[in-house]
């Protein structure tokens, strides 16, 4: 029978080049946008759109797509309350990561439960956590509905959907919020530069 549990025989590693090196070489400052929101509120169009408008300003930024990441990282990972909690804590140590290297992180998630999303911003100098908040309502989402999803849980294919029979928690204290105008969506350009602005008043596009 195996004794073998969790490391505790480990020790932090620290390197000459830290994170202030990293990013003068980039001139930038290392951060993470949270973009968080029901599903079809349009958050990976908005990480998509600011992923450009900063390449476009030589800005470099990765993307850090809940789906996409259910492909590798989080493959084995379901739906249940636990595993979202992992989901989103996974996540959360990447996005540390790729903030210490310099980069601008943007994590595209749901991320429904307030709990897990201030457990992600505690990992971070508080400055470097710019959660934005897509609130777009549910009537919206649902009838834009994108990959069909919301008409699966409405016919009970699929449990636990956010926004339908699992809850999503609005944030109390975002950095940013984007809402709709009139009942319409603001374009993705004009969340971009909402954000990009941000960050060039907090001083995260140049060292």
């Amino acid at each position: 029978m195996s004794s073998l549990g969790k490391a505790t025989n480990i020790f932090w590693q620290e390197c000459s080049v830290g994170k202030l090196d990293r990013q003068k070489l980039l001139n930038q400052k290392g951060c993470v946008v949270w973009i968080t929101g029901l599903s079809g509120s349009g958050k990976s169009t908005l990480a998509c759109t600011l992923g450009r408008d900063l390449h476009g300003r030589g800005k470099l930024s990765y993307i850090l797509d809940g789906d996409n990441l259910r492909h590798g990282l989080n493959k084995d990972l379901g739906f249940k309350a636990e595993d979202r909690a992992e989901n989103i804590r996974r996540v959360g140590e990447v996005a540390k990561l790729f903030a210490d290297s310099g980069l601008i992180c943007i994590a595209s998630l749901i991320s429904p439960y307030r709990r897990d999303r201030d457990s992600c911003r505690a990992l971070l100098p508080e400055s470097s956590f710019i959660e934005v908040f897509m609130n777009i309502p549910l009537e919206i989402c649902e009838a834009r509905d994108p990959k069909g999803l919301y008409k699966l849980a409405r016919e009970g294919k699929i449990k636990g959907f956010t926004g339908i029979d699992d809850p999503y928690e609005t944030p109390l204290n975002c950095e940013i919020e984007i809402k709709p105008q009139d009942g319409v969506c603001p374009p993705p350009a004009d969340m971009s530069s909402q954000v990009v602005t941000f960050l060039e008043e907090r001083g995260f596009l140049h060292a």
